[in-house]
């Protein structure tokens, strides 16, 4: 589901420095699948299943498989197009420390939205 996002963002120079100042590891969960992203300095470093409970990122979100399947559509239907349009909807959750979300929101939109270029089937 994220096979390509690290090649994706990282190849992504004007991303890549609007992130610059972002070095964290976040979580990235659909249904009942776990993914800590990590990030120095605006480049994905890791993408990789969460195997304990223990291993957490500085914030988390989530949402149903499909629902990350229609945000990564070419054109995503309404209130699939952006993550701040999934929250009022409850198509998504955000816990943990949204502070450096926040900071640099667009950023982390175009980082979850960059499996979208192509279009996901």
């Amino acid at each position: 589901m994220l096979e390509d996002l690290q090649a994706r963002v990282n190849a992504n120079t004007a991303l890549v420095r609007r992130g610059r100042w972002v070095s964290l590891t976040f979580l990235f969960g659909a249904d009942d699948e776990d993914y800590l992203i990590e990030i120095d300095k605006g480049q994905v470093l890791a993408v990789a299943p969460r195997r304990l409970p223990t291993e957490v990122g500085i914030f988390s979100i989530r949402a149903a498989h499909a629902t990350w399947m229609e945000h990564w559509q070419r054109f995503p239907r309404r209130d699939y197009h952006d993550i701040w349009s999934m929250l009022p909807k409850d198509l998504a959750r955000l816990d943990g420390d949204l502070l450096p979300l926040i900071q640099n929101l667009q950023y982390f939109k175009e980082v979850i939205a960059s499996p979208r270029d192509q279009g996901a089937q």
